[in-house]
């Protein structure tokens, strides 16, 4: 099979011809349809990941197929993967059969195509469980999210909007928000502070625009904000529970997720295309 392998840390992926993957107990076998290309990818491929997987490996932490083989699914059964190491600790998505444990696979509905599959884990339970669980948003607060043209940003809108939040497009010391979704950090986190109602909450979802910030602490404590970081390894759980009522409102169309499409030789355009700042939507390795 086709496969996409990393060699060496900060260097880019190979595509290379592997031996097909066996049928093992407790793993599924899948037939790739897609599968994502994120930033957690890059992450993993400098080193920079706490617990890498071993060279060489193939990125990739989340796909869409068909399953081959299986003793929890049935062959033909069309399937998400995301979780259980899936390209952080072992080899992941970026192959034509994807060896995968089974609690990283989950049921796809009819109704969503392969690509959607692919892409939908992250940023819509992200955005979920940011509002839900970390934010515990109320109808009726004011909230802003930053980065609201990327995916998680996007979905980060429409799910705030439909539990009844007051959305501020540009929240402003003049017009403050409840609460507020970053999805950049950097300088941006630093700006958005005095943004912040008192007693309001920052939860801190992504850093794509910068890793370090520099925040005025007697400004933090006199606003009385909470900083309120999402960790999705921790929270997977969360997420994975939230799974089939998410891909019911995409389904449906009360959520709406942009995909880019590459094909599978096209891994490396991919990546440099999700590092442009302002790009929408979700990059995806398309099979067919």
């Amino acid at each position: 099979m086709k496969v996409w392998r990393v060699h060496a840390w900060g260097q880019p992926p190979v595509l290379e011809e592997v031996p097909d993957p066996q049928p093992r107990a407790g793993h599924t076998l899948v037939r790739t349809a897609a599968a994502t290309v994120a930033h957690v990818d890059r992450t993993v491929m400098k080193g920079g990941f706490l617990q890498p997987p071993p060279l060489p490996y193939t990125p990739g932490v989340e796909a869409a197929g068909i399953v081959v083989q299986s003793d929890r699914f049935a062959p033909g059964t069309r399937v998400w993967l995301r979780g259980g190491g899936l390209g952080t600790r072992r080899d992941g998505t970026w192959c034509e059969l994807i060896d995968a444990p089974d609690e990283a696979v989950g049921l796809l509905p009819e109704g969503v195509d392969m690509a959607l599959g692919s892409a939908f884990f992250s940023p819509c339970t992200s955005a979920w469980v940011a509002l839900r669980h970390v934010a515990d948003l109320q109808p009726g607060e004011r909230v802003g999210v930053t980065g609201a043209s990327g995916a998680v940003g996007s979905i980060t809108r429409q799910l705030a909007r439909a539990w009844g939040a007051d959305l501020v497009e540009a929240p402003s010391a003049t017009e403050p928000v409840d609460l507020l979704v970053d999805t950049v950090g950097g300088p941006v986190l630093e700006q958005s502070l005095s943004a912040i109602a008192p007693g309001g909450r920052i939860v801190l979802v992504g850093y794509t625009a910068g890793e370090q910030v520099g925040l005025s602490l007697p400004l933090l404590m006199q606003r009385d904000v909470r900083l309120l970081p999402l960790n999705m390894y921790r929270r997977e759980a969360q997420g994975r529970a939230a799974a089939p009522q998410l891909l019911e409102l995409l389904q449906d169309g009360t959520l709406t997720l942009a995909t880019q499409r590459f094909t599978l030789e096209q891994a490396v355009q991919a990546l440099a295309w999700i590092a442009q700042r302002g790009h929408r939507g979700r990059a995806v390795l398309a099979f067919d």
